[in-house]
């Protein structure tokens, strides 16, 4: 026994010094080897909040509501969102570093390309404060920065008590700052701001400071000063998040309601729900219906993404995770759908705003014996990306093909890039068109 005793604390101490080298060799292979700070904050969360195995069983009844908080990232394009969300992965020991995966969350082939996010993200993370005797449950959603995907922002408010707001230090207020920012004010959500590049010869965080105040009305004092790349200012963020947002609502000795807020189709699964639960709790074996269809579902699995899908077997109220309920199609799972449990009346969530599309284009098979291979191609794609409309279109001079409708023109772009990428098909695309309408003064009007 003895011999035991001595090898398992051998084990202990050996796995601490290894921790601790792997957070010394940032000068020579990191690009955070700029701050030694962040080098002392990444050893301390490593050594105090190891990396849970997704087959290790997580007792969430631990975390009622007033240990929860959901919030999300939100800013212009290239402001450091998603390198943001990695360091926070990382400091809570949710994911290791030199992962070898620089914005983790960003997991489509064209964010990866392209260096933007494309669909909005959620992790779950563990952090225990200073002075608090135990953890936080964190839910962090990271969303796009570009116009096109506001949808995916105004479905990930919806889930989220907060949000922080980047802000280049250098670049100051931008187009879609302005923009996310109203989308979280009339959400009603704390809106932290964030400064971010703080380390960059440009920087100007006093003149930033001054635009927020003037523009959006936000103290000073509140800015948080920060750095993803160097890590700089990162050990102020998420106690700013535990003390400024707070709690989300509900009853959790209520009936069951949740928020449909996403969904995406798995080749050994099904449809993956992605739900926020408002009130009550959600057990594997539950029946659930849907308000939007009426339709009755069995829970095959429930858990939560840290940041992979981990297996729970429960979700209380305030948490935010998945589902798996056997649908063949998304089409079955209507975005901002409220789920309950069979056999109860429920009073049915407000949901969020639908898609509005901006641009139509045609797409048409090269061959057009191509057509039925397009239409699986579209179909797969779709199940997705719920945020594009497709109707069946037939034309003179192309043949049998589709009027899909989209966000923006960079939105088409990465639609029609994944049909060539990832089916490998080859279609014309007509002249994007934007929809409009002739309101003449007596009243008529035509499109």
């Amino acid at each position: 026994m003895g011999s035991l005793h001595r090898a398992s604390k051998t084990l202990k101490s050996l796995r601490h010094q290894l921790l601790l080298q792997a957070t010394q060799q940032f000068d020579s292979s990191s690009r955070l080897s700029g701050s030694s700070d962040y080098r002392l904050l990444l050893a301390r969360a490593l050594c105090s909040h190891p990396r849970q195995n997704a087959k290790e069983a997580v007792d969430l009844t631990q975390y009622p509501p007033e240990r929860i908080r959901n919030f999300s990232i939100i800013a212009h394009v290239d402001h450091g969102k998603s390198t943001l969300a990695d360091r926070l992965l990382e400091l809570t020991g949710t994911i290791k570093r030199g992962h070898g995966q620089p914005q983790y969350l960003d997991k489509l082939q064209v964010e990866r390309e392209r260096g933007i996010t494309v669909k909005a993200q959620t992790a779950t993370m563990f952090h225990k404060g200073s002075n608090e005797p135990q953890p936080f449950l964190l839910n962090l959603i990271d969303t796009p920065g570009h116009v096109d995907f506001s949808y995916e922002v105004s479905r990930s408010l919806a889930a989220c008590q907060g949000a922080l707001l980047v802000v280049d230090a250098a670049q100051g207020v931008q187009a879609q700052t302005v923009a996310n920012f109203y989308l979280a004010f009339e959400s009603n959500l704390t809106i932290i701001p964030v400064i971010n590049k703080i380390d960059q010869p440009t920087a100007d965080p006093d003149r930033i400071k001054d635009q927020l105040k003037s523009m959006f009305d936000l103290e000073p004092s509140d800015c948080l000063l920060t750095s993803a790349k160097t890590g700089q200012g990162l050990e102020h963020v998420l106690p700013a998040v535990i003390e400024r947002i707070p709690p989300p609502p509900g009853e959790g000795s209520g009936l069951l309601r949740m928020l449909l807020l996403d969904s995406y189709y798995d080749e050994y699964k099904g449809v993956i729900c992605h739900v926020a639960v408002v009130d009550g709790m959600l057990r594997k074996g539950d029946k659930i219906s849907a308000a939007a269809t009426g339709q009755t579902y069995d829970v095959l699995d429930v858990g939560f993404m840290h940041p992979e899908l981990t297996q729970t077997g429960v979700l209380l109220t305030g948490q935010v995770g998945y589902v798996v309920t056997g649908m063949r199609s998304t089409k079955e799972a209507r975005i901002g759908d409220t789920l309950f449990h069979a056999k109860t009346i429920v009073k049915p969530l407000p949901g969020f705003k639908a898609a509005r599309h901006m641009v139509f284009s045609g797409l048409f098979p090269a061959d057009g014996s191509d057509f039925e291979a397009l239409n699986h191609a579209i179909e797969r794609l779709t199940c997705n990306d719920a945020s594009v409309s497709v109707t069946k279109e037939s034309s003179t001079a192309l043949g049998l093909g589709f009027r899909c409708g989209f966000l923006g023109l960079l939105h088409m772009d990465v639609f029609i890039s994944d049909l060539n990428k990832e089916y490998g098909t080859h279609i014309i695309s007509t002249v994007p068109t934007v929809p409009y309408i002739f309101e003449y003064s007596d009243g008529r009007y035509y499109l």
